[in-house]
């Protein structure tokens, strides 16, 4: 499926680098937009993404299907050389779900890891499964390993220091239950509940942790209930207590860093005004976001993933503002799109 209007998204970078610029603050970090690449649009929904190094390639994943909500959800794989020229290397598809949220990690014993979950398309016995997939070369993978129990979406895995693996598990089956489990695995393969309820009102959800050199952990919520307020968590090992801050403003598809100089950087969808794929400074001590760089983005879009190679901030995300356009004709709604950021 081709676009029938081919937009040229590196051709109008000047315009997106000033449109970006211009919603700016004032800050005391510069970023600049050097280039903005649309890497993936051949299926009407494309959307939900993460980026990954492994061997010395790129790999983007991410969910194609009909529609936002659809059962026809599965996980596309691209692969690159150099992050300008993609090509599919992989094709995950479900009989029984909705695949969605696919992320990607590398686990200790040096395998791409790609997790998700699927809605089952009969709930009787639970409405989500989470699975992860493993792989030694990005292209061929195993069979799916269920993670976590049923109805847990376990949205994110991030590995410690240790090796060992951590996942916000959010409660999808019952709507009287919007608990959040902490599970930890050593393997990605069997996960265990570390903590069975974090205690976060508001509806919890999609979560992002990573570890200090120290082992402190924090973790950036998405809550979506209440005042819909994002929330900043922080624990130390074995992390079974944390303390919770509230943000005070609403986040959607949270992924975060922290990048080589120490800062603390997040990507993700924001609400206040128009609704777009924003990079953001996180202060670890307070949880306050500070919003330094708008990505081209609009309409549904969010769920990005970041990596800081060779003195830039590469991420993927998905948007469809390019279909908002007056007068555009695609046969996209959303697409999947390749930010690099230079950052000061």
């Amino acid at each position: 499926m081709q676009a029938k209007k081919r937009f040229s998204v590196v051709n109008g970078l000047l315009l997106l680098v000033v449109t970006a610029t211009m919603q700016l603050p004032v800050l005391s970090h510069a970023a600049e937009l050097v280039r903005i690449d649309r890497i993936w649009d051949q299926a009407h929904h494309n959307a939900f993404t993460d980026l990954a190094r492994f061997k010395g390639q790129w790999f983007c994943v991410f969910r194609e299907g009909t529609r936002h909500v659809s059962d026809d959800g599965s996980l596309r794989v691209l692969r690159s050389d150099d992050g300008l020229k993609w090509e599919s290397a992989a094709l995950i598809e479900s009989e029984d779900s909705d695949l969605r949220d696919a992320k990607l990690s590398v686990t200790p014993d040096g395998q791409l890891m790609l997790s998700g979950a699927g809605a089952l398309h009969d709930p009787s016995e639970g409405s989500h499964q989470s699975f992860n997939w493993f792989s030694d070369d990005g292209v061929t993978w195993s069979e799916p390993v269920d993670a976590g129990k049923r109805s847990d979406w376990l949205w994110r895995t991030s590995w410690s220091n240790d090796g060992m693996a951590y996942s916000v598990g959010y409660h999808t089956g019952d709507p009287t239950d919007r608990r959040v489990r902490l599970y930890e695995s050593k393997d990605g393969r069997q996960y265990d509940v570390l903590v069975d309820n974090l205690m976060i009102d508001g509806y919890p959800n999609e979560s992002s942790i990573l570890f200090l050199e120290d082992d402190t952990a924090y973790c950036l919520l998405r809550r979506d209930a209440g005042s819909k307020t994002g929330m900043w968590g922080e624990s130390k090992p074995p992390y079974t207590d944390w303390t919770w801050r509230d943000m005070g403003v609403r986040i959607g598809g949270p992924e975060m860093m922290r990048l080589p100089d120490g800062r603390f950087v997040a990507a993700v969808r924001l609400y206040d005004g128009k609704v777009r794929t924003s990079l953001c400074w996180v202060d670890p001590k307070t949880g306050a976001l500070d919003e330094f760089l708008a990505l081209p983005s609009g309409g549904d879009t969010s769920y990005a993933g970041m990596v800081f190679y060779e003195d830039h901030l590469w991420v993927s995300y998905y948007s469809q503002h390019e279909s908002l356009e007056e007068g555009a004709e695609t046969e996209f709604t959303t697409a999947i799109y390749l930010a690099q950021v230079r950052l000061d």
